[in-house]
């Protein structure tokens, strides 16, 4: 096999691109997590993850600028471990893709500019793509769930995001109904396993102190959820407000000289964030008249989250589709996939005229797509 014409991707048009079942390396640093993922079209041959958490345990939180030095140190041997689990060779790839957001800028801009460095090496394409999006497009290498149907309505619930979407098409239309209007679901669960003494990071916390106590013991406010929030925020979430009502609960039981029920609130706590997600999700799904809705995100991980979503669903005759966990949470094959679909649906790449976009909105699923007479030069 020849060597490619090296150079910036889009003076590569004469290099030839499977657009059947495009091979395509995806890169995501858009948080904590070192991803990079190698996908042939739809089928996943490789999803390498680094995480830099436990660095960011003794802080309570993911700081910024610890996460990009950690992305800085592990993005070669990661993609050299992908390469070597999907036994291909970087000569054989048919294009880059990376997030350029939302997340964190300087973990963003630490994948953007190694995948611009691969793909102008390589001479292949570029594709940077929209990370909430790229929750979507996991569901693609779910293997056994068969072909995403549209529209669907997606949720997707992270440590840094949560955001309700309607989704018409994968790789043209994607409609954000709502989102996080303060902490997302995420930050709600560390800071409130912080409250209660529980270790960083606070989702798996909630979830075994949750085991053995009691949902119902503690009726704490379902944020955004009241009948006059329903013109403004009806697809919207608030999580700052439940945080606070759990420290003022558990301030008050310690005034009194009372034992904090730490199962029992964090049970509690956690069925009130649950109800909101679940709730909010369905009620799109009725008002848009959608019967499928699609989880994403690395909350999901969640049992409580899922089991509710599954069983109210079913009372509502709404189909639920779950991509393998090990795909919700922040990986590059997901940003892989979401490339591979673009690809196949005759996209053409980004130019190299894009940066890291923290704040990068969800209906721009793909940043600096080449215009159609530059792609065709």
């Amino acid at each position: 096999m020849g060597a490619r014409p090296r150079g910036p991707p889009e003076r590569c048009r004469g290099v030839h691109v499977n657009v059947r079942e495009p091979l395509v390396l995806g890169i995501e640093t858009s948080c904590d997590e070192t991803g990079i993922g190698i996908v042939r079209g739809t089928t996943l041959l490789s999803n390498t993850i680094a995480s830099s958490m436990d660095e960011h345990a003794r802080y309570g939180g993911v700081v910024p600028e610890v996460a990009a030095r950690a992305h800085l140190e592990a993005l070669q041997p990661s993609i050299e471990a992908a390469v070597a689990q999907a036994g291909i060779r970087l000569d054989d790839l048919d294009a880059v893709a990376v997030t350029s957001g939302p997340g964190l800028a300087g973990a963003l801009m630490v994948g953007v500019g190694a995948a611009k460095a691969l793909a102008v090496s390589l001479g292949v394409p570029l594709y940077a793509v929209n990370h909430l999006v790229g929750h979507i497009a996991a569901d693609v290498l779910d293997t056994d769930a068969g072909p995403l149907e549209y529209p669907t309505v997606a949720l997707l619930v992270s440590g840094g995001h949560t955001s309700l979407l309607l989704v018409r098409d994968l790789t043209t239309d994607v409609e954000l109904l709502g989102e996080t209007m303060d902490d997302a679901a995420g930050e709600a669960f560390d800071k409130v396993a912080r409250i209660l003494g529980l270790p960083y990071p606070g989702g798996p916390e909630i979830d075994r102190a949750a085991a053995s106590g009691d949902p119902q013991a503690i009726r704490f406010p379902r944020g955004l959820s009241r009948a006059s929030d329903m013109d403004a925020h009806r697809y919207d979430f608030s999580f700052s407000g439940l945080k606070t009502a759990v420290a003022r609960w558990i301030e008050q039981r310690e005034a009194a000289g009372d034992a904090v029920p730490v199962a029992d609130v964090a049970a509690s706590f956690r069925e009130a964030v649950v109800d909101v997600l679940v709730t909010k999700a369905l009620d799109a799904c009725t008002r848009f008249d959608v019967p499928r809705l699609l989880l994403g995100g690395g909350v999901i991980a969640n049992r409580r989250l899922r089991d509710v979503t599954l069983a109210r669903a079913a009372d509502a005759g709404v189909a639920v589709r779950i991509p393998p966990l090990s795909l919700c949470t922040d990986n590059g094959a997901m940003i892989a996939a979401l490339a591979s679909q673009l690809i196949m649906s005759g996209r053409a790449p980004s130019t190299l005229a894009f940066g890291a976009d923290s704040t990068l909105p969800v209906t721009e699923i793909q940043v600096a797509e080449s215009s159609a007479e530059g792609a065709a030069a």
